[in-house]
């Protein structure tokens, strides 16, 4: 299934860090970054995921949620989260099934593949780059209309 801006994203169930349940349907009236990784405290996805930090004021003001995948499992993540201090849900994607869903498989190694999801489930991005990781959260924020001041 090949997946593209405009389409409906398909609903999914995850398990957390912390082994809670994460539906994509949890965040419906939100933006939600959908982020998949090849691996935790890797270093392009070490910094990837510091670049959603140092960001995290940003996408909190613009009301959106940031959701980072992997095949790792839930205790990898929670050191991985600990580590770094990352304030955002990970999800453990065991036997790339999610990953499937989304088409974003990659080659070689699992894709670095970020998709945004507007509040009523509709891609607004596909942003793959396997070379850049920082520049995901960068083109995931020119997507994200900041939010209305009154």
């Amino acid at each position: 299934m090949k997946l593209k801006v405009g389409d409906q994203a398909p609903d999914f169930e995850g398990v957390s860090e912390r082994g809670d349940k994460v539906r994509l349907s949890d965040f419906r009236g939100k933006y939600v970054v959908l982020y998949f990784y090849p691996k935790d405290d890797t270093p392009g996805c070490r910094a990837e995921a510091l670049s959603f930090k140092e960001n995290w004021d940003e996408i909190l003001k613009r009301g959106a949620v940031v959701l980072g995948v992997s095949g790792d499992s839930p205790e990898s993540h929670v050191r991985f989260k600990e580590k770094y201090g990352l304030p955002f849900t990970l999800i453990s994607d065991e036997g790339d099934k999610i990953r499937e869903l989304y088409g974003a498989k990659g080659l070689l190694i699992p894709g670095r593949v970020t998709f945004v999801i507007d509040p009523e489930g509709k891609i607004r991005l596909i942003y793959s780059s396997q070379m850049n990781p920082t520049s995901h959260v960068k083109e995931a924020l020119k997507v994200i209309p900041p939010v209305p001041t009154t």
